[in-house]
């Protein structure tokens, strides 16, 4: 079977993490990568040993030279909906794009309205529910063994966001974004929550600044109401940590209680079992990656889309699904802006 050409847009930070998986993977050949500063580029291939792939910093000239089945746009959000609008004309097999998708969910919209009017399959690159403690979370909840879900809970604890000197080393565009815990970390739990527990009916929540280095939020709450009485809270403070070898590998500690028992997530990705009214713990087996991100979330993305387009397999994060992502996400905000509970209307 022929391996599906990709062509990378974007040398940055997580790019890194991107471009790895692609090389990686046995079923793409990453065939481009586009970078304003070539440099750059090519010495993000060096280090992943991709020293075969072309490097340019002309996107839509790559693209119409290389004419890739995937396009994947690692690009800041500002870029995106230009960068869709390029690949598009070469008629990928797919387009995946990078969160936070098109910067706001108007722009997101018409990212997803052309794709639609050209029939162009676009996906958002949502990896957190790819991580394979997540993935070990939903087979629990199916198979009964916690029996009925009365919440989840997740403790956000990466620890990296005290003083001046925060985020600088890694992503400094951290500090000067004005939406900043929901819309570019608690999104993945927005989306996560969903995948876990299925659509809420209505949101509440609580943000706050605690770094004044920083120009958005950075600690608060959010909270999913369900109709049935589930509930799933997001508790997330960047300037507090968590127990683990590697912060950010969970970014933090989750609780999963039912009627027959409470399932752990601790911040190694360890996953433990306590049936109700018992003591004991026990160990749930879980196989977690050592390479890549997040239990290497990005590859298992990145090798379920290609599974889709190479063997037909159900297909998720498709980018008109994801706007309903955004659209709780501004429910957040007006929650917490205004006080109130915020029904969720999703999909309009």
């Amino acid at each position: 079977m022929a391996k599906l050409k990709v062509v990378t847009i974007g040398a940055g930070y997580f790019s890194r993490f991107h471009v790895e998986a692609w090389h990686r993977n046995p079923d793409t050949e990453l065939a481009g990568l586009v970078d304003l500063d070539e440099a750059k580029a090519a010495e993000l291939l060096t280090e992943v040993g991709a020293t075969a792939t072309q490097v340019g910093s002309d996107a839509a000239g790559l693209l119409a030279d290389l004419r890739p089945d995937i396009v994947d746009i690692a690009a800041p959000p500002t870029a995106h909906l230009a960068l869709i609008n390029q690949a598009m004309e070469m008629r990928p097999k797919a387009i995946i794009c990078q969160k936070p998708f098109c910067g706001t969910l108007a722009v997101a919209g018409e990212a997803v309205a052309a794709a639609k009017a050209k029939n162009q399959l676009l996906v958002v690159h949502e990896n957190f529910r790819f991580q394979p403690w997540y993935r070990a979370l939903k087979q629990e909840i199916m198979s009964g063994r916690l029996g009925q879900i009365y919440q989840v809970a997740f403790r956000l604890r990466p620890g990296d966001g005290q003083g001046s000197e925060a985020y600088l080393s890694r992503q400094p565009y951290f500090q000067e974004m004005p939406r900043f815990l929901i819309h570019e970390t608690g999104v993945h739990w927005i989306d996560t929550f969903r995948f876990l527990l299925g659509e809420p009916e209505a949101v509440m929540a609580d943000l706050r600044r605690l770094n004044p280095a920083i120009a958005g939020e950075d600690s608060g709450h959010f909270l999913f109401l369900y109709g049935d009485g589930r509930r799933a809270l997001f508790d997330g403070n960047r300037l507090a940590d968590h127990v683990a070898e590697n912060p950010r590998l969970t970014m933090g500690e989750a609780l999963i209680e039912g009627s027959k028992g409470t399932i752990a997530l601790d911040g190694d990705g360890g996953l433990a079992f306590r049936a109700r009214s018992q003591k004991e713990w026990q160990t749930l087996p879980l196989d977690i990656p050592a390479l890549g991100f997040g239990g290497d979330c990005v590859y298992a993305l990145q090798k379920h889309l290609a599974d889709h387009l190479l063997l037909g397999t159900v297909l998720e994060n498709e980018a008109a699904d994801y706007l309903t992502n955004m659209e709780i996400e501004e429910a957040i905000y007006a929650a917490a802006s205004s006080g109130r509970r915020i029904e969720v209307k999703t999909g309009a």
